[in-house]
């Protein structure tokens, strides 16, 4: 898996398997990304709904979550 990741220029997640923090963080923000993307309306192309997740996590997302300091 590692080296299917690396053939791909991915690299693996580096949080541990299992552990609760990481999902919860991803799964906040999933379903922040379905109630305000996701199901406000009917997207006619896929090209349309990644511009809109684009321009919301690049606008709003970003600007609202806790930045480090």
């Amino acid at each position: 898996f590692v080296e299917l990741l690396a053939c791909n220029g991915l690299q693996g997640s580096m949080g541990k398997v299992g552990a609760c923090g990481d999902n919860a963080a991803m799964e906040s923000f999933f379903a922040l990304l379905q109630r305000n993307v996701l199901d406000r309306r009917r997207w006619s192309s896929r090209e349309e709904l990644r511009l809109a997740i684009v321009g919301w996590i690049e606008t709003t997302y970003h600007r609202r979550r806790r930045q480090r300091g």
